[in-house]
């Protein structure tokens, strides 16, 4: 398996739009993404990277695959 990277938070955005989520929305305390009726929240920003463990989190939440998400 290969290893996920850390990325921005603007990454995470752009390349869950490729996976076919709209937004990101304001939330409660947190923004969120949709894809059909799939509510994905994402973190804040904080001006740091996302960890590759949050990231690996995400990915297992939207049901993402590993090597979908590198080739984007």
């Amino acid at each position: 398996m290969s290893k996920i990277p850390a990325c921005s938070r603007g990454e995470l955005i752009r390349k869950l739009r490729k996976f076919g989520f709209a937004g990101p929305f304001s939330g409660g305390k947190h923004s969120y993404m949709k894809r059909s009726a799939y509510r994905q929240i994402i973190p804040n920003p904080h001006g740091k990277e996302i960890s590759s463990e949050l990231v690996k989190e995400i990915m297992k939440q939207a049901n993402i695959s590993v090597d979908d998400w590198l080739a984007t």
